[in-house]
């Protein structure tokens, strides 16, 4: 069905994001097609991006989500108010029933751009009101998220689950073209916001029933055509990595996926994402070896796709763990010396901190409980699996809780604490195999239980590792519980995140709760926060709806 465009009001002032240059710290400038003034000086940067905008996934090329801007701060944080919600009406979700808002919306010129799948909406970052709606019809793609948009020039950048890659415009909704990025029909779906580096569109796809294996493409901005494709696993027996795979069937079918945004460093010209659990999911008798480059962090140039170092955070991973969490890029001093250094608290349980020009370990710890599956560490600070926590026909107890110590909504740094933010789930689960055969397909095995089991803020020392605190969610009754959605810190001195069906506020140096405001549904995306005529706003989803926050609700 050809999809059609929603309008609900006059066309406005389309909303350039200029073309992105190739200078080492420059990005799309954004301009007007009247005769505003453009933007092309406040180009977004590896830490900072213009106050009046929020142009990609994470604000910034370095998934920090910590933001400079202090107009709403800890003196006046009480005075924060709702100024609109945009309630998403007439839109039914294949399978799942009511939409749930899991994109970080942009917002380039008064304009906000955010999704959930098959549609795309553009609402008025002053009123909320809707300027346009896009829908499309899938065929058959997995439905269960959208993390948003891509933006280069004018252009909107958007991912279906069935697998086609679509550019609409801007100020209309109107498709420009469509190409086909995956195949749903082999389990493939795309789920995750497009990344813009220079005039590269990269994007990453998701799937792990029918045993596919992961790649990466970047795409022409203006064509939509392939630039280039890096795969998750070695294409041939002989390449690089292929010695930690028994046989080239099981590296052809060993999946890696690469379905959430990652980061950039201009000046280093490296793109770094992490990629997905490893296939067949919790059997791992016809894979045995290390399985790379699934579950690790990859550095790659995003000229060519080629990588230039890795780091696998759950070797062989037979638990269903993701390593896609956000890749935080931060400069810090470490023995007196400036340190370029890259962040990871990942779904096995660990937090990572690596040197991002080199690779080079320089922390891995447990942030929650010991991380019991492995047995220590190797010499490249990599985890070593413990085969007696392998998944099993009567259970095995593992002390990460089912779906992983933490997820894919975003964690946050700030440079004013030198402290790494994570939403975290502590516990226990019992980790099941059903299929012994020696060739398992598909999940063969599962993993149950959230024992003993609590959901926390926690800060981390990158430094160290070292907790520095921790703030555990309410748990049952009326209002709910858990951490919820992403986390968002300011130079106000402020940390955002979902707790119990409130969007909460945060000291982020002791975790203390400074405001709180309780929402018709748990927070379900990533903060975000602009300034826009001179007020700056805080913006999250919360199931269907989408919040303003300012001052006094002006």
């Amino acid at each position: 069905m050809t999809p059609k465009t929603l309008l609900t009001s006059r066309l406005f002032r389309t909303a350039l994001f200029g073309a992105l240059t190739a200078a080492s710290l420059s990005i799309a400038a954004f301009a007007q097609e009247t005769s505003a003034p453009t933007l092309d000086s406040k180009a977004l940067t590896l830490f900072s991006k213009p106050a009046d905008v929020w142009p990609t996934y994470n604000g910034d090329y370095s998934g920090r989500r910590y933001i400079s801007l202090d107009q709403v701060n800890q003196k006046n944080i009480a005075d924060l108010k709702v100024k609109w919600k945009y309630k998403i009406e007439g839109v039914t979700i294949r399978g799942s029933g009511n939409p749930t808002i899991k994109s970080t919306p942009l917002m380039v010129d008064g304009v906000l751009y955010f999704t959930v799948p098959d549609h795309v909406f553009a609402v008025d970052a002053r009123s909320g009101k809707e300027r346009w709606h896009y829908d499309f019809e899938d065929h058959g793609g997995h439905v269960l998220g959208q993390r948003g948009v891509g933006m280069y020039g004018k252009w909107i950048y958007f991912l279906t689950p069935d697998g086609w890659f679509i550019s609409l415009d801007s100020g209309t909704g109107k498709e420009r073209w469509r190409k086909k990025v995956a195949d749903e029909k082999l389990q493939y779906f795309t789920t995750m916001a497009a990344v813009i580096v220079k005039n590269h569109i990269i994007i990453g796809v998701g799937g792990d029933a029918m045993d596919v294996r992961g790649y990466l493409e970047s795409r022409d901005p203006e064509t939509g055509e392939m630039q280039w494709r890096w795969w998750s696993e070695p294409r041939k027996m002989g390449d690089p990595g292929s010695e930690t795979w028994p046989t080239q069937a099981a590296m052809d079918h060993g999946g890696g996926m690469t379905w959430m945004p990652g980061t950039y460093d201009p000046e280093l010209n490296l793109i770094y994402w992490g990629t997905g659990n490893t296939n067949p999911v919790y059997a791992g008798q016809s894979r045995k070896g290390a399985n790379l480059y699934t579950d690790s962090i990859v550095a790659l140039d995003p000229d060519s796709g080629k990588m230039k170092w890795y780091f696998q955070g759950s070797p062989h991973d037979t638990h269903d763990w993701d390593n896609v969490e956000t890749p935080i890029l931060f400069d810090t001093n470490i023995d007196g010396k400036p340190r370029k250094l890259l962040a990871q608290a990942a779904r096995c349980g660990y937090f990572f901190v690596l040197d991002r020009e080199t690779g080079k370990n320089l922390v891995s710890k447990p942030f929650t409980l010991t991380a019991n599956w492995s047995m220590g560490l190797d010499k490249r600070g990599q985890p070593i699996p413990n085969p007696d926590k392998d998944p099993k026909v009567d259970g095995s107890m593992v002390d990460v809780p089912a779906n992983g110590a933490t997820n894919w909504p975003a964690p946050s740094y700030s440079p004013q604490t030198g402290l790494f933010y994570v939403n975290a789930s502590e516990g226990y689960s019992i980790a099941w195999l059903y299929d012994t055969s020696k060739d398992p397909q598909g999940y063969a095995g599962g993993a149950s239980g959230r024992i003993d089991s609590k959901s926390s803020l926690i800060a981390l020392d990158t430094k160290t590792g070292d907790v520095r605190w921790k703030h555990v969610a309410k748990s049952g009754g009326e209002e709910g519980g858990g951490m919820t959605g992403g986390i968002l810190t300011t130079s106000g001195g402020l940390l955002f995140t979902g707790d119990s069906n409130h969007l909460a506020a945060f000291d982020p140096a002791n975790g203390k709760i400074l405001w709180s405001s309780k929402l018709e549904s748990a927070v379900s995306n990533g903060p975000s926060t602009w300034e826009l005529d001179g007020t700056q706003n805080v913006i999250v989803g919360a199931g269907d709806t989408l919040y303003s926050f300012t001052l006094d609700g002006k």
